[in-house]
Protein backbone atom coordinates (compact mmCIF):
# COMPACT_ATOMS: atom_id res chain seq x y z
CA UNK A 1 0.00 0.00 0.00
CA UNK A 2 2.94 2.40 0.94
CA UNK A 3 4.25 1.43 -2.28
CA UNK A 4 1.09 2.16 -4.04
CA UNK A 5 1.09 5.92 -3.12
CA UNK A 6 4.21 6.79 -3.51
CA UNK A 7 4.15 5.90 -7.31
CA UNK A 8 1.10 7.56 -7.11
CA UNK A 9 2.14 10.60 -6.01
CA UNK A 10 5.11 10.52 -8.58
CA UNK A 11 2.14 9.33 -11.25
CA UNK A 12 0.40 12.55 -9.59
CA UNK A 13 3.15 14.91 -10.08
CA UNK A 14 4.17 13.61 -13.87
CA UNK A 15 0.65 14.27 -14.94
CA UNK A 16 0.87 17.54 -13.67
CA UNK A 17 4.15 18.60 -15.17
CA UNK A 18 2.65 17.54 -18.37
CA UNK A 19 -0.50 19.21 -18.23
CA UNK A 20 -0.94 22.39 -20.24
CA UNK A 21 -0.05 25.41 -17.96
CA UNK A 22 -2.22 28.22 -17.70
CA UNK A 23 -1.07 31.26 -19.19
CA UNK A 24 -0.42 34.04 -17.40
CA UNK A 25 -1.99 37.55 -18.25
CA UNK A 26 0.26 39.57 -20.44
CA UNK A 27 0.01 43.00 -21.80
CA UNK A 28 1.15 43.45 -25.54
CA UNK A 29 4.18 46.23 -25.94
CA UNK A 30 1.96 49.26 -27.94
CA UNK A 31 4.07 51.80 -29.01
CA UNK A 32 3.55 55.37 -27.98
CA UNK A 33 2.07 55.90 -31.45
CA UNK A 34 -0.61 52.58 -30.79
CA UNK A 35 -1.31 54.08 -27.41
CA UNK A 36 -2.39 57.24 -28.23
CA UNK A 37 -4.88 55.43 -31.30
CA UNK A 38 -6.37 53.50 -28.66
CA UNK A 39 -6.55 56.22 -26.84
CA UNK A 40 -8.62 58.30 -29.22
CA UNK A 41 -11.39 55.39 -28.32
CA UNK A 42 -12.20 57.05 -25.47
CA UNK A 43 -13.31 57.80 -22.31
CA UNK A 44 -16.58 56.20 -22.30
CA UNK A 45 -19.12 57.18 -22.07
CA UNK A 46 -18.91 60.85 -23.34
CA UNK A 47 -20.50 63.73 -22.69
CA UNK A 48 -24.31 63.80 -23.28
CA UNK A 49 -24.57 65.46 -26.96
CA UNK A 50 -28.12 68.27 -26.68
CA UNK A 51 -29.40 68.76 -30.15
CA UNK A 52 -30.32 72.68 -30.29
CA UNK A 53 -33.33 71.86 -32.58
CA UNK A 54 -34.87 69.60 -29.88
CA UNK A 55 -36.23 71.64 -26.79
CA UNK A 56 -37.56 68.67 -25.29
CA UNK A 57 -33.97 66.88 -25.06
CA UNK A 58 -32.99 67.14 -20.85
CA UNK A 59 -36.89 67.71 -19.69
CA UNK A 60 -37.48 64.62 -17.55
CA UNK A 61 -41.46 64.65 -18.37
CA UNK A 62 -40.54 64.64 -21.96
CA UNK A 63 -37.67 62.23 -21.57
CA UNK A 64 -40.60 59.75 -19.88
CA UNK A 65 -43.70 60.17 -21.93
CA UNK A 66 -40.94 59.20 -24.93
CA UNK A 67 -40.27 56.15 -23.10
CA UNK A 68 -43.69 55.26 -23.09
CA UNK A 69 -44.27 56.24 -26.37
CA UNK A 70 -41.35 53.99 -27.39
CA UNK A 71 -43.76 50.90 -26.29
CA UNK A 72 -47.17 52.09 -27.01
CA UNK A 73 -48.51 50.54 -30.70
CA UNK A 74 -51.21 53.51 -30.67
CA UNK A 75 -48.40 55.55 -32.84
CA UNK A 76 -48.90 52.52 -35.74
CA UNK A 77 -52.46 53.36 -37.69
CA UNK A 78 -53.47 49.16 -37.52
CA UNK A 79 -52.53 49.54 -33.05
CA UNK A 80 -50.05 46.28 -33.53
CA UNK A 81 -46.50 48.04 -34.27
CA UNK A 82 -44.88 50.35 -31.88
CA UNK A 83 -41.10 51.45 -32.27
CA UNK A 84 -39.91 48.43 -29.85
CA UNK A 85 -41.35 46.01 -32.10
CA UNK A 86 -37.88 46.56 -34.10
CA UNK A 87 -35.94 47.85 -31.65
CA UNK A 88 -36.30 44.99 -29.40
CA UNK A 89 -33.88 46.57 -26.12
CA UNK A 90 -33.30 42.82 -25.42
CA UNK A 91 -31.74 42.69 -28.98
CA UNK A 92 -29.51 45.16 -28.42
CA UNK A 93 -32.43 48.02 -30.29
CA UNK A 94 -32.35 45.81 -33.18
CA UNK A 95 -34.59 42.64 -34.25
CA UNK A 96 -32.17 40.46 -34.94
CA UNK A 97 -33.82 40.01 -38.98
CA UNK A 98 -32.22 40.60 -42.66
CA UNK A 99 -34.40 43.12 -43.47
CA UNK A 100 -37.56 45.35 -42.58
CA UNK A 101 -40.03 46.87 -44.98
CA UNK A 102 -38.18 48.98 -47.38
CA UNK A 103 -39.36 52.57 -47.70
CA UNK A 104 -39.77 54.99 -50.81
CA UNK A 105 -36.18 55.37 -52.38
CA UNK A 106 -35.00 52.54 -50.63
CA UNK A 107 -34.14 48.75 -50.62
CA UNK A 108 -35.25 46.93 -48.24
CA UNK A 109 -32.91 47.87 -44.58
CA UNK A 110 -31.86 46.16 -41.54
CA UNK A 111 -33.06 47.56 -38.49
CA UNK A 112 -29.98 49.89 -36.78
CA UNK A 113 -29.99 49.69 -33.23
CA UNK A 114 -30.81 53.58 -31.22
CA UNK A 115 -28.12 52.68 -28.34
CA UNK A 116 -25.82 55.85 -28.53
CA UNK A 117 -27.88 57.47 -31.19
CA UNK A 118 -27.82 60.86 -30.12
CA UNK A 119 -23.81 60.78 -31.05
CA UNK A 120 -24.60 60.76 -34.48
CA UNK A 121 -24.47 63.30 -37.08
CA UNK A 122 -27.16 61.71 -39.63
CA UNK A 123 -29.35 59.21 -38.96
CA UNK A 124 -30.63 55.97 -41.66
CA UNK A 125 -28.01 53.85 -43.23
CA UNK A 126 -28.52 57.32 -46.09
CA UNK A 127 -28.76 59.80 -43.77
CA UNK A 128 -31.72 60.54 -44.89
CA UNK A 129 -32.56 62.78 -41.73
CA UNK A 130 -30.83 65.04 -39.73
CA UNK A 131 -31.70 64.90 -36.61
CA UNK A 132 -33.09 62.29 -34.42
CA UNK A 133 -36.58 63.63 -34.03
CA UNK A 134 -37.14 63.50 -37.90
CA UNK A 135 -35.41 60.38 -38.00
CA UNK A 136 -37.93 58.85 -35.30
CA UNK A 137 -40.82 60.85 -37.01
CA UNK A 138 -40.11 58.73 -40.36
CA UNK A 139 -41.25 54.94 -39.31
CA UNK A 140 -44.46 56.44 -37.78
CA UNK A 141 -45.34 57.56 -41.48
CA UNK A 142 -43.48 55.11 -43.52
CA UNK A 143 -46.17 52.73 -45.75
CA UNK A 144 -45.30 49.32 -44.61
CA UNK A 145 -43.88 50.12 -40.93
CA UNK A 146 -46.02 52.22 -38.57
CA UNK A 147 -48.22 54.06 -42.13
CA UNK A 148 -49.93 56.65 -40.20
CA UNK A 149 -50.60 60.31 -41.55
CA UNK A 150 -50.42 63.35 -39.61
CA UNK A 151 -53.76 63.94 -39.22
CA UNK A 152 -54.98 61.03 -38.22
CA UNK A 153 -52.22 60.22 -35.75
CA UNK A 154 -52.70 64.00 -34.37
CA UNK A 155 -56.05 62.99 -33.99
CA UNK A 156 -55.55 60.37 -31.93
CA UNK A 157 -53.34 61.96 -29.77
CA UNK A 158 -56.16 64.35 -29.42
CA UNK A 159 -58.98 62.31 -28.64
CA UNK A 160 -57.09 59.68 -26.51
CA UNK A 161 -56.43 61.37 -22.23
CA UNK A 162 -53.18 59.53 -20.84
CA UNK A 163 -51.67 60.51 -25.01
CA UNK A 164 -53.12 64.16 -24.90
CA UNK A 165 -51.65 64.71 -20.83
CA UNK A 166 -48.50 63.16 -21.55
CA UNK A 167 -48.13 65.49 -24.86
CA UNK A 168 -48.94 68.59 -22.08
CA UNK A 169 -46.43 67.11 -19.41
CA UNK A 170 -43.56 67.25 -22.10
CA UNK A 171 -44.16 70.75 -23.29
CA UNK A 172 -44.63 71.86 -20.22
CA UNK A 173 -48.51 73.10 -20.53
CA UNK A 174 -51.09 73.15 -17.96
CA UNK A 175 -54.02 70.32 -18.47
CA UNK A 176 -56.62 73.25 -19.00
CA UNK A 177 -54.44 74.35 -22.38
CA UNK A 178 -55.05 72.83 -25.68
CA UNK A 179 -52.65 70.99 -27.91
CA UNK A 180 -51.62 72.97 -30.93
CA UNK A 181 -53.87 73.10 -33.61
CA UNK A 182 -51.62 72.55 -36.06
CA UNK A 183 -51.44 68.65 -36.75
CA UNK A 184 -47.73 68.66 -37.93
CA UNK A 185 -46.74 70.01 -34.61
CA UNK A 186 -48.51 67.51 -32.58
CA UNK A 187 -46.88 65.03 -33.80
CA UNK A 188 -43.48 66.30 -34.74
CA UNK A 189 -43.98 66.86 -30.76
CA UNK A 190 -44.62 63.18 -30.29
CA UNK A 191 -41.43 62.72 -32.45
CA UNK A 192 -38.93 64.87 -30.07
CA UNK A 193 -40.72 63.15 -27.16
CA UNK A 194 -39.41 59.84 -28.73
CA UNK A 195 -35.94 61.41 -29.13
CA UNK A 196 -35.78 63.02 -25.77
CA UNK A 197 -35.47 59.24 -24.35
CA UNK A 198 -33.54 57.59 -26.94
CA UNK A 199 -30.81 60.97 -26.60
CA UNK A 200 -30.32 58.93 -22.84
CA UNK A 201 -29.18 55.44 -24.31
CA UNK A 202 -25.94 55.14 -23.50
CA UNK A 203 -24.65 51.90 -23.91
CA UNK A 204 -22.79 50.42 -21.40
CA UNK A 205 -18.94 50.36 -20.63
CA UNK A 206 -16.98 47.03 -22.29
CA UNK A 207 -14.20 45.16 -21.44
CA UNK A 208 -12.08 47.48 -24.40
CA UNK A 209 -13.35 50.18 -21.89
CA UNK A 210 -11.50 48.70 -18.96
CA UNK A 211 -8.41 48.24 -21.03
CA UNK A 212 -8.52 51.36 -22.80
CA UNK A 213 -8.51 53.29 -19.33
CA UNK A 214 -6.02 50.95 -18.02
CA UNK A 215 -3.69 51.73 -20.27
CA UNK A 216 -4.33 55.60 -20.17
CA UNK A 217 -3.67 55.40 -16.38
CA UNK A 218 -0.13 53.25 -16.64
CA UNK A 219 -2.08 50.03 -15.08
CA UNK A 220 0.30 47.54 -16.90
CA UNK A 221 -1.52 44.96 -14.37
CA UNK A 222 -5.09 45.85 -14.91
CA UNK A 223 -4.33 46.51 -18.75
CA UNK A 224 -2.97 42.55 -19.23
CA UNK A 225 -5.91 41.30 -17.89
CA UNK A 226 -7.73 41.78 -21.09
CA UNK A 227 -7.88 38.89 -23.68
CA UNK A 228 -4.47 38.36 -25.49
CA UNK A 229 -6.31 37.79 -28.30
CA UNK A 230 -8.64 40.60 -28.34
CA UNK A 231 -5.47 43.09 -27.74
CA UNK A 232 -3.91 41.18 -31.50
CA UNK A 233 -7.29 41.94 -32.52
CA UNK A 234 -7.07 45.62 -31.53
CA UNK A 235 -3.64 46.33 -33.25
CA UNK A 236 -4.99 45.16 -36.53
CA UNK A 237 -7.70 46.80 -35.86
CA UNK A 238 -5.93 50.41 -35.47
CA UNK A 239 -2.84 49.46 -37.71
CA UNK A 240 -2.15 47.01 -40.50
CA UNK A 241 -6.23 46.72 -41.56
CA UNK A 242 -7.16 50.64 -40.90
CA UNK A 243 -10.39 49.87 -39.37
CA UNK A 244 -10.10 52.86 -37.43
CA UNK A 245 -9.63 55.15 -40.14
CA UNK A 246 -13.30 54.78 -40.48
CA UNK A 247 -14.56 53.27 -36.73
CA UNK A 248 -12.89 55.80 -34.98
CA UNK A 249 -13.51 58.26 -31.57
CA UNK A 250 -15.08 56.32 -28.93
CA UNK A 251 -18.67 55.38 -30.95
CA UNK A 252 -16.30 53.67 -33.12
CA UNK A 253 -17.52 55.21 -36.06
CA UNK A 254 -16.55 58.64 -38.39
CA UNK A 255 -20.56 59.40 -38.65
CA UNK A 256 -19.98 59.62 -42.38
CA UNK A 257 -20.51 57.03 -45.29
CA UNK A 258 -18.50 54.84 -47.58
CA UNK A 259 -18.92 52.13 -49.91
CA UNK A 260 -17.53 49.03 -47.86
CA UNK A 261 -17.98 46.59 -51.22
CA UNK A 262 -21.89 45.67 -50.14
CA UNK A 263 -23.78 45.57 -53.31
CA UNK A 264 -26.26 47.68 -53.67
CA UNK A 265 -28.63 45.72 -55.94
CA UNK A 266 -31.85 44.83 -54.85
CA UNK A 267 -32.39 41.32 -55.25
CA UNK A 268 -35.47 40.21 -57.35
CA UNK A 269 -36.91 38.47 -54.18
CA UNK A 270 -36.88 41.40 -52.25
CA UNK A 271 -38.32 43.72 -54.57
CA UNK A 272 -35.76 44.18 -57.18
CA UNK A 273 -33.87 47.56 -58.69
CA UNK A 274 -30.89 49.62 -56.58
CA UNK A 275 -30.61 51.05 -53.01
CA UNK A 276 -28.49 54.03 -53.86
CA UNK A 277 -27.58 54.92 -50.14
CA UNK A 278 -26.47 58.04 -49.39
CA UNK A 279 -27.44 59.14 -53.23
CA UNK A 280 -31.27 58.72 -52.00
CA UNK A 281 -30.77 60.16 -48.65
CA UNK A 282 -29.38 63.12 -49.68
CA UNK A 283 -32.60 63.92 -51.97
CA UNK A 284 -34.81 63.44 -49.36
CA UNK A 285 -32.62 65.69 -47.17
CA UNK A 286 -32.62 68.14 -50.01
CA UNK A 287 -36.61 67.86 -50.86
CA UNK A 288 -37.65 67.37 -47.07
CA UNK A 289 -39.01 69.94 -44.78
CA UNK A 290 -38.52 67.57 -41.88
CA UNK A 291 -34.51 69.22 -41.73
CA UNK A 292 -32.85 71.60 -39.28
CA UNK A 293 -33.92 74.10 -41.91
CA UNK A 294 -37.59 73.55 -41.85
CA UNK A 295 -40.18 75.31 -39.32
CA UNK A 296 -39.63 72.78 -36.70
CA UNK A 297 -35.92 73.87 -35.26
CA UNK A 298 -36.70 75.42 -31.94
CA UNK A 299 -33.65 77.03 -31.45
CA UNK A 300 -33.01 78.57 -35.29
CA UNK A 301 -31.19 76.67 -37.91
CA UNK A 302 -28.97 80.64 -37.49
CA UNK A 303 -27.82 79.05 -34.45
CA UNK A 304 -27.38 75.66 -35.12
CA UNK A 305 -23.97 74.61 -36.64
CA UNK A 306 -25.19 71.47 -37.93
CA UNK A 307 -27.77 73.68 -40.19
CA UNK A 308 -24.83 74.52 -42.31
CA UNK A 309 -23.70 71.27 -42.62
CA UNK A 310 -27.17 70.26 -44.35
CA UNK A 311 -27.33 73.56 -46.24
CA UNK A 312 -24.14 72.76 -47.55
CA UNK A 313 -24.45 69.56 -48.58
CA UNK A 314 -23.77 68.93 -52.29
CA UNK A 315 -24.47 65.57 -54.11
CA UNK A 316 -21.84 63.71 -56.03
CA UNK A 317 -21.84 60.20 -58.25
CA UNK A 318 -19.53 58.91 -55.28
CA UNK A 319 -22.82 58.90 -53.09
CA UNK A 320 -24.07 56.38 -55.51
CA UNK A 321 -24.12 53.15 -52.93
CA UNK A 322 -22.49 54.32 -50.15
CA UNK A 323 -24.05 53.73 -46.75
CA UNK A 324 -23.44 55.00 -43.14
CA UNK A 325 -20.75 53.82 -41.24
CA UNK A 326 -21.90 52.36 -38.16
CA UNK A 327 -20.81 52.53 -34.56
CA UNK A 328 -19.41 49.38 -33.19
CA UNK A 329 -20.44 49.39 -29.96
CA UNK A 330 -23.15 46.23 -28.93
CA UNK A 331 -22.36 45.12 -32.03
CA UNK A 332 -22.40 41.36 -31.21
CA UNK A 333 -25.92 41.34 -30.09
CA UNK A 334 -26.97 43.23 -33.11
CA UNK A 335 -26.51 40.74 -35.97
CA UNK A 336 -27.43 40.81 -38.90
CA UNK A 337 -24.88 43.15 -40.77
CA UNK A 338 -24.71 45.72 -43.54
CA UNK A 339 -27.58 47.90 -44.44
CA UNK A 340 -28.97 44.72 -46.11
CA UNK A 341 -28.50 42.27 -43.36
CA UNK A 342 -26.68 39.45 -45.61
CA UNK A 343 -23.99 39.49 -43.19
CA UNK A 344 -25.23 37.07 -41.30
CA UNK A 345 -22.62 36.94 -38.14
CA UNK A 346 -19.72 38.43 -37.10
CA UNK A 347 -17.39 36.03 -38.44
CA UNK A 348 -18.43 37.00 -41.82
CA UNK A 349 -18.08 40.38 -41.66
CA UNK A 350 -14.18 39.91 -41.09
CA UNK A 351 -14.20 37.56 -44.16
CA UNK A 352 -15.99 40.34 -46.04
CA UNK A 353 -12.66 42.58 -45.35
CA UNK A 354 -10.54 39.45 -45.16
CA UNK A 355 -11.41 38.47 -49.55
CA UNK A 356 -12.49 42.04 -50.11
CA UNK A 357 -13.02 42.13 -54.06
CA UNK A 358 -11.14 45.88 -54.73
CA UNK A 359 -12.53 46.27 -58.60
CA UNK A 360 -16.32 46.54 -56.72
CA UNK A 361 -14.84 49.93 -54.85
CA UNK A 362 -15.54 53.36 -55.97
CA UNK A 363 -12.66 54.52 -57.95
CA UNK A 364 -12.55 58.25 -57.19
CA UNK A 365 -10.46 59.51 -54.45
CA UNK A 366 -8.63 58.15 -51.83
CA UNK A 367 -8.66 54.29 -51.58
CA UNK A 368 -9.39 53.26 -48.04
CA UNK A 369 -10.07 49.89 -48.16
CA UNK A 370 -7.97 47.17 -49.27
CA UNK A 371 -7.73 43.51 -49.41
CA UNK A 372 -6.84 42.07 -45.78
CA UNK A 373 -6.04 38.31 -46.76
CA UNK A 374 -6.07 37.40 -43.27
CA UNK A 375 -5.18 34.50 -41.48
CA UNK A 376 -6.85 31.88 -39.93
CA UNK A 377 -5.59 33.28 -36.38
CA UNK A 378 -5.95 37.19 -37.68
CA UNK A 379 -9.57 36.55 -38.15
CA UNK A 380 -9.70 35.19 -35.10
CA UNK A 381 -7.78 37.61 -33.40
CA UNK A 382 -10.19 40.80 -34.77
CA UNK A 383 -13.06 39.15 -34.16
CA UNK A 384 -12.27 38.44 -30.71
CA UNK A 385 -11.78 42.13 -30.76
CA UNK A 386 -15.03 43.31 -31.59
CA UNK A 387 -16.91 40.85 -29.36
CA UNK A 388 -14.94 43.15 -26.44
CA UNK A 389 -16.75 46.27 -27.51
CA UNK A 390 -19.87 44.62 -26.39
CA UNK A 391 -21.32 43.51 -22.46
CA UNK A 392 -22.45 39.82 -21.78
CA UNK A 393 -25.75 38.51 -23.38
CA UNK A 394 -26.97 38.66 -19.27
CA UNK A 395 -26.27 42.01 -19.60
CA UNK A 396 -27.98 42.89 -22.40
CA UNK A 397 -31.44 41.08 -21.20
CA UNK A 398 -31.03 42.85 -17.55
CA UNK A 399 -31.04 46.13 -19.43
CA UNK A 400 -34.12 44.85 -21.29
CA UNK A 401 -36.23 45.50 -18.05
CA UNK A 402 -38.64 48.42 -17.14
CA UNK A 403 -34.52 49.65 -15.48
CA UNK A 404 -33.22 50.14 -19.37
CA UNK A 405 -29.97 51.55 -18.67
CA UNK A 406 -30.35 55.50 -19.29
CA UNK A 407 -27.97 58.09 -19.03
Amino acid sequence: MNGWRRNGVLVGLAAAALAPVQAAPALLDFSADERERILSHGPWPPPPVRDPANALEGRAEAIAFGRRLFHDQRLSADGRMACASCHVPARGFSDGRPTASARQGEGPRNTPTVWDVAQQRWFGWGGATDSLWAASMVPMLATGEMAQTVPALAQRVRAAPDLAAGWRRAHALSAKEDLPADDEKVVVGLAKSLAAWQATLSSPRTPFDQFRDALARGDTRAGATYPLAAQRGLRLFIGEARCSVCHSGPRFSNGEFGDVGVPFFVPAAKGGGVDSGRHAGLQALQQGRLTRLGPHHDGGAANDPRALLTQQLTMEPRHFGEFRVPGLRQLAHTAPYWHDGSAAALGDVVRHYSLLNDDRLHADGERILRRLNLTPRQAADLEAFLRSLGTPAAAQRAMASPSTHTR
